[in-house]
């Protein structure tokens, strides 16, 4: 055995041998390097540059100066208004004097019970004459010798017996309107052409109108307006 391995040493056979060894060592060497190279150590960062310190100029640099104000104009005296003149006020005499007047005023002629209503569209039995019969003004109740006043201002128009109202007194007043009183006593207080106000007496409750006897005393008071008859509770409460 140990003959073989000299024989392998000499020769050829050693060359071979040596050869091998170098080889081996050569791929050793070899991967030895690639470790290296391939990162085995970590690799280091990079070193950070501190930044610049910034520079601060020696000195600041100086404002610029204000601009001068530009001197403005003179300004324009302000004219004067004139102050207005007003005319002479011109005072004349109107050619028809103007007269005060008080506006109209209208009053109950007697405070009573309206026994009869106003009816001229429907018919009313009368008791007194057992008929029906339309009725052109208001019944008010009252005692005997009650006084009566004039519903509104005006001037009396007529003073009558009439054969079937009694004593009647008839009022004319502005706007058309007639006012008129029956059933009074006998001697009434006025007389045909007098001026009358509101609320002034004229006459009084009496039992003179043989149409309505069966009614007793009382006032029969009746309106036209242009001649038609109108309600008397319109008219006292206009």
């Amino acid at each position: 055995m140990a003959n073989k391995f000299k024989d392998s040493l000499s020769g050829a056979g050693f060359y071979v041998t040596l050869g091998v060894c170098l080889v081996t060592a050569a791929v050793c060497g070899w991967y030895l390097l690639l470790d290296d190279d391939d990162g085995s150590q970590e690799p280091q960062a990079p070193p950070v540059e501190a930044a610049a310190p910034a520079e601060v100029p020696a000195e600041a640099p100086e404002a610029p100066p204000e601009p001068e104000a530009e001197p403005e104009p003179p300004s324009e005296p302000e004219a004067e208004i004139p102050a207005a003149v007003m005319p002479e006020a011109v005072i004349t005499e109107p050619d028809v004097p103007v007269v005060a007047e008080a506006p109209q005023l209208v009053v109950s002629p007697l405070s009573g019970k309206v026994v009869t209503a106003f009816s001229v569209d429907h018919l009313v039995y009368s008791e007194t004459m057992g008929d029906w019969r339309t009725h052109d003004g208001i019944d008010i109740s009252a005692q005997a010798g009650t006084r009566v006043l004039a519903a509104s201002a005006g001037t009396v128009l007529a003073v009558e017996n009439d054969a079937l109202m009694g004593t009647t007194v008839t009022l004319g007043h502005s706007g058309g309107y007639q006012t008129t009183y029956a059933c009074l006593q006998a001697t009434p207080a006025v007389e045909q052409g007098d001026t009358v106000t509101a609320g002034q007496v004229i006459g009084a409750v009496g039992t003179t109108a043989a149409a309505e006897s069966a009614q007793g005393p009382h006032l029969h008071f009746s309106v036209t307006k242009d001649g038609d008859a109108v309600d008397p509770e319109v008219y006292l409460n206009k």
